[in-house]
């Protein structure tokens, strides 16, 4: 039996990636606002809230608004996105990612979601892989964004699990520290680079076994 009992998953960068249909929404908002929005722009918005991308999106075009206006806008954003994700299928399912699962369920590991992502759900519905999930913590169960670790630890008491014999799988700088300050090990799905804080880096789910979960 692993001394893993729990697997962990951020949504996106990690079992899909939405991150491009994020990107055109909050392009197209701020198009509308009268400036530019790069991909590079972009990058700083992984595994942030909502609310708290449109912030920096806002601080990009040098654009101040009231709290009112900023929740219409951030709600106008999610409207686009969700249209953007209903066309969404398994062929958008990151590689190696089915085949991982599924080896954790045949030798008995729990698996949770944890995502900041409010659309977590439909996202899963949309790619066929809700049933591969025993726990779904996402942005409508927490009330504080990663870096803090209260997705995690959420998801780690869900599945009656102790924080300690869990693994994240995380693609962000902030999950990667969320994952740490639950006192859970971590494997960075991405560049070593950047999430060298990770315990282990693998550049995508293709490159997961159990004995390197083990390990």
């Amino acid at each position: 039996m692993l001394p893993v009992k729990a697997c962990i998953f951020d949504l996106d960068g990690v079992i899909v990636d939405t991150a491009k249909y994020h990107y055109l929404a909050w392009r197209r908002l701020a198009n509308e606002l009268g400036f530019d929005f790069s991909e590079e722009d972009n990058e700083r918005l992984k595994g942030v809230s909502r609310m708290d991308s449109l912030n920096i999106l806002l601080e990009i075009g040098g654009v101040q608004l009231d709290e009112a206006r900023k929740e219409e806008l951030a709600k106008k954003k999610n409207e686009w996105y969700v249209e953007l994700i209903a066309h969404m299928d398994d062929k958008e399912i990151l590689a190696g990612t089915t085949q991982f699962l599924t080896e954790l369920q045949k030798v008995g590991v729990k698996i949770a979601l944890g995502s900041a992502s409010k659309n977590a759900k439909t996202i899963l519905k949309r790619i066929g892989l809700m049933e591969m999930f025993d726990v779904i913590i996402d942005g409508t169960d927490i009330s504080k964004a990663k870096p803090d670790p209260e997705v995690f630890l959420l998801g780690a008491e869900a599945l009656k699990v102790e924080p300690s014999a869990c693994v994240v799988f995380e693609d962000a700088v902030s999950g990667v520290e969320a994952a740490l300050s639950a006192g859970m090990r971590v494997v960075g799905v991405g560049s070593k680079e950047t999430l060298y804080k990770a315990n282990d880096v693998v550049s995508s789910l293709a490159e997961m076994t159990l004995d390197r979960l083990e390990k």
